[in-house]
């Protein structure tokens, strides 16, 4: 029986049989509401999210829920459930409430909510937004939930870097654009910024930004900061970081967390203004746009630490109650009753941890065929950039690699390698880091011996001629020589690899001034070097 036949025949079983419901994760808020001592903003925005989930219930939650006190209310797919419970000097509410899709039969949006406050610190805001339904794959475009934009309204919520806004942030002046700078560049920020520029314009009037900021805005409050930066401003960013990590004329960057002045450029993608103006271009950079923050929300917190998920509310919950029942010498019925329910709640959480192991899972499994995509692409752009070299050097005297200017300066150094070598030769963080704080007074030379590199040394490379490579004299007092004790082992893009080559000059000196070193590995896949350590000689176990 031919495999199409077998399908057929089974097709009317298939339909009949009841269509297995997944819940995924779709964000996740972690933030802080303001400090009180009085608790009214507290109050506040308990009773904005219960306004919030009434709406969506279908009815009236019963009394106890507007007291802030553990309730239930079920109602056939809305169901909402809140548990308030006290451990020492943590007071905890939470809620889980379901909302039945309007446009989609079987898609149900699930929203946990945690807010938990200990004496002498801001509350803590925890949110998981969770789909559930019958379909393989359901197309939605994340957005994040309503009463996130009334919670900023009324009482405010906060991330460690800023206040978390439902509108664009709107640069007006020098100063604020500074300000941007310092968020741009703060080690504790933990969402991205969308900054939105304007674009090129003679007229004197205000110009938008291409893709719709408020729109942007409210659907990503909570999970990033969108900036609308007018190109006047725009210089300033420039200036700062260079062409490379910054953003003009219309173009959208999205600045990850751990940016700074060295950040790899590509990990804070740019979308330029001519793929937004194109038909429907606006529309998908907003679509992704919101998919980037939505899935970094997930990405970036820790579940259990930095938002908490319903479930571990409650079981916590049940179990101080049994412990309370056991210190009142409670009865048999209703110790009963409640270790029903702890069972259920383990069984839930158990349930949960499975979803979770699975998604953990699918997820792995995504990333490595989109690894493996990506490398495999990055090797045939390898191979196609060494034909154009050839075909270019076929058609004229050998040139110097690169037409930029050399650079004058350590700090115009890393931009020159990550625009003028691309694909011939890699910086690896360590090495940035050494560039940044870098004594070496011959920067020219360090430019020679990195465009011999570029060119000379991994042309022998691609040929398989690294035993010709040993101690190969560069130009005079400058050699190139395996690294021998002093090689190690380092981490590039996820695999491991060992530095076993240097560049170096001669003299028994480690003066950090005169004592050149240029630590790199040949990387096959890409075919490109890179460089791990520089410009001064590295401490091991040997020196």
């Amino acid at each position: 029986m031919s495999p199409s036949i077998f399908v057929e025949t089974l097709r009317p079983l298939s339909t009949r049989m009841p269509r297995v419901v997944r819940e995924q994760e779709v964000l996740r808020i972690a933030a802080s509401l303001p400090p009180s001592d009085t608790g009214k903003e507290l109050d506040v925005a308990r009773r904005e999210i219960l306004a919030w989930t009434q709406k969506r219930s279908g009815g009236r939650l019963p009394p106890e829920a507007w007291r802030f006190e553990s309730f239930e209310y079920l109602s056939g797919g809305r169901n909402s459930v809140g548990v308030r419970m006290t451990l020492g000097l943590a007071d905890v509410w939470a809620i889980r409430a379901d909302d039945p899709d309007k446009t989609v039969a079987g898609r149900i949006w699930t929203h946990e909510i945690v807010i938990g406050t200990m004496p002498g610190s801001a509350p803590r805001l925890s949110v998981r937004q969770l789909i559930s339904s019958p379909e393989d794959e359901p197309k939605y475009e994340p957005h994040s939930p309503g009463f996130i934009q009334q919670l900023s309204e009324t009482c405010g919520i906060f991330e460690p870097s800023r206040q978390l806004q439902h509108i664009p942030w709107e640069i007006c002046s020098e100063a604020e654009t500074e300000e941007l700078v310092d968020l741009l560049l703060d080690s504790d920020r933990t969402i991205p910024v969308f900054v939105l520029t304007t674009g090129w314009s003679s007229s004197a009037s205000i110009q938008a930004p291409l893709v719709d900021a408020f729109s942007l805005s409210r659907a990503t409050v909570g999970n990033a900061h969108v900036v609308v930066l007018p190109q006047e401003f725009a210089a300033l960013l420039t200036e700062r970081f260079g062409k490379q990590r910054s953003v003009f004329g219309g173009a959208v960057r999205a600045y990850m967390p751990g940016f700074n002045e060295d950040a790899n450029p590509y990990d804070h993608r740019l979308v330029i203004a001519d793929l937004i103006r194109v038909p429907g271009g606006a529309e998908q950079s907003i679509r992704w746009l919101r998919s980037l923050a939505a899935i970094e929300s997930i990405k970036r917190t820790r579940l259990g630490h930095d938002v908490r998920a319903f479930s571990s509310v409650k079981k916590a919950k049940l179990e101080s109650t049994a412990e309370d029942l056991e210190k009142q010498g409670a009865g048999d019925s209703a110790k009963l009753v409640t270790a029903n329910e702890r069972l259920k709640a383990l069984q839930e959480s158990l349930e949960e941890a499975e979803r979770w192991e699975k998604v953990l899972s699918d997820e792995h499994a995504r990333e490595e065929q989109r690894a493996q995509a990506a490398e495999e692409q990055l090797r045939a752009s390898s191979f196609r950039i060494q034909a154009l070299m050839d075909q270019l050097q076929s058609q004229g005297p050998d040139r110097e690699a690169g037409s930029t200017p050399s650079p004058k300066t350590w700090g115009q150094l890393t931009a020159w390698c990550d625009t003028e070598l691309a694909g011939m030769v890699s910086l690896a963080p360590s090495a940035r880091k050494g560039i940044k704080s870098a004594d070496f007074e011959d920067l020219e030379l360090v430019v020679r011996c990195i465009r011999w590199l570029a060119a000379d040394c991994r042309q022998w490379r691609i040929n398989g001629g690294d035993g010709s490579l040993r101690e190969l004299v560069i130009e005079d007092g400058i050699r190139n020589s395996p690294c021998g004790g002093d090689e190690y082992d380092t981490d590039w893009q996820g695999r491991r690899y060992t530095a076993d080559w240097h560049i170096k000059n001669g003299g028994n000196t480690r003066d950090p001034k005169r004592c050149l070193r240029i630590y790199y590995f040949w990387e096959p896949n890409s075919q490109q070097i890179v460089i791990t350590d520089m410009p001064a000689h590295r401490r091991t176990g040997m020196t």
